[in-house]
């Protein structure tokens, strides 16, 4: 039974591994108009295992073991570039991701004016 539990918890660290890369974490960009568009997504896995023996006098003997992995993938913003300016946008709002992401041209344009408008007023000071 030892080398069956050792192989199960071989392939199932083996799954998690390979899902957990940058790929995973980061999406494939996209053309929004002006902008370029990175999704940024947070990737959370959990991992458990158990196993146990026993004899009893009318049933004999017995073994058992499992083990189990899980993944779970949250979209929390976009990485957005126009010209030489990059900025996170974040798609945590009170109304829900489905809000967010029909307001993230929206999002965009108004965090980059805002930011252009900050390095000016900054530079003329």
């Amino acid at each position: 039974m030892n080398v069956q539990f050792e192989a199960l918890l071989d392939k199932i660290t083996s799954f998690m591994k390979s899902e957990a890369k940058t790929e995973t974490v980061i999406g494939k960009a996209f053309q929004l108009g002006e902008f370029s568009c990175i999704p940024v997504i947070r990737v959370g896995m959990g991992f458990g295992t158990g196993g146990g023996e026993g004899d009893d006098k009318t049933r004999g003997h017995g073994e058992g073991a499992g083990a189990g992995g899980g993944m779970g993938i949250e979209p929390i913003g976009f990485l957005a570039s126009k010209g030489d300016t990059i900025q996170f946008i974040s798609t945590r709002t009170n109304k829900g991701i489905a809000a967010a992401f029909e307001k993230v041209p929206e999002l965009i344009e108004k965090y980059m004016e805002a930011t252009a408008n900050k390095e000016k007023a900054v530079a003329t000071t």
